[in-house]
């Protein structure tokens, strides 16, 4: 079976240079073992550092592996991978998703500076937009809510460009604060607080970012509103994507 069917990247078969390959693994000054890590009586702090490093990467790629493991066994065992899967520790739809993410990234477009998080957060976008946006956050070194940040960034100015109502914290009757007609259109919100207490410590999380309470409140809303459909992206887009492979 040719690989680029798995991952993008065909077998080398000998006619051309061989793909670089980075293996991963641990200092040899630590004996690694299923339930831990044997360190020596003594170990030098640039040496504890990059061990820390190298845990650090072999955390991030197995997202990747465990993906590619998938997308392999999908497409060479499609009648006995679900068996193997259930023999293992491994939740079916957590490797689903990183099957997903990893199926949108062919093993050259995947940026090895960035984690497999960043490639989510982007996951669901055009591949010209994938690229563009995991080139920003390389270059200007975002972590993954930096670049989930700039995203919803904008999205939100891309919204407004379009003219798409926005939720206001306040009914203002159809007329600005100012008493000036409204631009979008405002949709009217009651909430009902559970105390006093609570309203006073919105009211003050509200001044300490210098912003009037109304605005704080929608602002707060669409922050966890953004985060927790960033956090589903993947499995959402798992989802709605057509199964392939």
């Amino acid at each position: 079976m040719n690989a680029r069917s798995v991952n993008g990247l065909a077998k080398n078969d000998g006619s051309g240079p061989a793909e670089p390959r980075q293996r991963l693994g641990l200092d040899r000054s630590v004996v690694t073992r299923r339930t831990g890590l044997q360190f020596p009586n003594q170990l030098s702090y640039p040496i504890w550092e990059r061990i820390g490093k190298q845990i650090s990467l072999i955390c991030d790629s197995s997202a990747w592996w465990l993906g590619d493991w998938l997308i392999y066994g999908e497409t060479a065992y499609a009648d006995r991978y679900r068996m193997a899967i259930e023999q293992t520790s491994l939740d079916y739809q957590t490797l689903r998703n990183y099957a997903w993410v990893a199926r949108r990234f062919s093993l050259t477009r995947r940026r090895d500076k960035l984690s497999f998080a960043h490639h989510a957060e982007v996951a669901a976008l055009p591949e010209e937009e994938q690229d563009l946006w995991l080139r920003r956050a390389e270059q200007n070194g975002w972590s993954r809510n930096r670049l989930r940040r700039e995203l919803r960034g904008a999205t939100r100015i891309a919204r407004m460009a379009e003219g798409a109502p926005e939720l206001e914290g306040r009914s203002t009757g159809g007329r600005r604060s100012g008493g000036e007609p409204a631009a979008k259109a405002a949709v009217d919100v009651n909430v009902q607080l559970a105390s006093r207490e609570q309203l006073e410590r919105w009211k003050l999380a509200a001044r300490l970012q210098n912003s009037d309470l109304a605005d704080w409140m929608v602002e707060s809303l669409e922050n966890i509103a953004a985060e927790v459909i960033g956090e589903q992206s993947v499995a959402t887009a798992e989802i709605m994507a057509p199964a392939r492979g």
